[in-house]
């Protein structure tokens, strides 16, 4: 999934109404984004975190993603448009819960990748559970 492939996220922003493909779509596409962001939280891409996202994005998906293509995507451009937080309020409501969960889910893994979370991480994945409007039973598995 390339960074140019976020068209169905973009639209969303645009008003477009999705059918049900379009929202598997978007999910996918706030899985990559929120994965490669979070590569970079602590501005220190690590290698492990990298390889984490790659294996997520081939289980979740289906799809082989470049170290390349994570590395640019965790810095893009894209982000100078509105921040991610922003981006996952906006669809948030779109998903539902355990959708949201799966996305947080996934973030920790990457986060815990390389056995250390720095504070930095640690504010980014608070920032990304608020973008998402979820609730802390609903991020430890009680709702």
């Amino acid at each position: 999934m390339s960074l140019m492939q976020l068209e169905n996220i973009l639209g969303l922003f645009r008003g477009k109404e999705l059918s049900e493909a379009e929202k598997k779509e978007v999910i996918r596409e706030a899985l990559f984004m929120t994965l490669t962001r979070a590569t970079a939280a602590d501005t220190n891409i690590a290698g492990l975190e990298v390889a984490t996202v790659q294996r997520i994005l081939k289980d979740a998906v289906g799809e082989d993603v470049s170290e390349k293509d994570i590395r640019v995507a965790a810095n893009s451009a894209l982000y100078t448009e509105g921040s991610l937080e922003k981006y996952l309020s906006g669809v948030a409501g779109k998903f539902d819960a355990s959708e949201r969960c799966a996305i947080v889910d996934a973030l920790a893994k990457v986060l815990k990748a390389d056995g250390r979370v720095s504070p930095f991480e640690v504010d980014f994945f608070n920032g990304v559970v608020k973008a998402l409007g979820l609730s802390h039973a609903d991020v430890a598995g009680l709702e």
